[in-house]
């Protein structure tokens, strides 16, 4: 079967898509480890415990939102545990669970470095483009995400 080619206005939108999909998780992780020592995925770890009651999720609800697997999150969140940030526990409702728990001092580096990340989100992401085009980058941005997960799913 022949590929089915990009045709001139495809590549003229994927060239520009495909240099921002490596430029912009290159340049949020290098504000995260110049402000904060952090990279972005462990900082998306423990922005996602910030944001749940008791700090608390297991450790597979938290791999599914921070897109990462099982094993991946468990190097991290071993790395955040050496620096106090995060502990793991049993759920005491099904042992088998693993639990990971924003500590106090996570709690305050999360505080310290939310302002630093979102004004670096804002300047590269959202205050290039108008309000009608957050619309239609979140609509794609939609759209692929669930030909992604629908992909990962089969």
């Amino acid at each position: 079967m022949e590929p089915r080619w990009l045709d001139v206005d495809e590549q003229a939108t994927w060239m520009p898509f495909a240099g921002l999909m490596t430029l912009l998780p290159a340049a949020l992780d290098a504000q995260l480890q110049r402000d904060a020592g952090l990279n972005h995925f462990e900082y998306l770890v423990l922005a996602m415990l910030s944001e749940t009651p008791g700090r608390t999720r297991r450790m597979s609800e938290l791999a599914l939102i921070t897109n990462g697997s099982l094993s991946r999150l468990s190097h991290v969140v071993k790395r955040l545990e050496r620096r106090g940030w995060v502990r793991r526990t049993p759920d005491p409702d099904n042992g088998r669970v693993t639990l990971a728990v924003l500590t106090d001092d996570g709690w305050d580096k999360v505080v310290a470095t939310a302002p630093g990340h979102v004004a670096e989100v804002r300047r590269l992401v959202f205050d290039p483009l108008t309000r009608a085009q957050q619309k239609h980058l979140r609509d794609a941005a939609r759209r692929m995400l669930g030909g992604l997960t629908s992909d990962c799913e089969d």
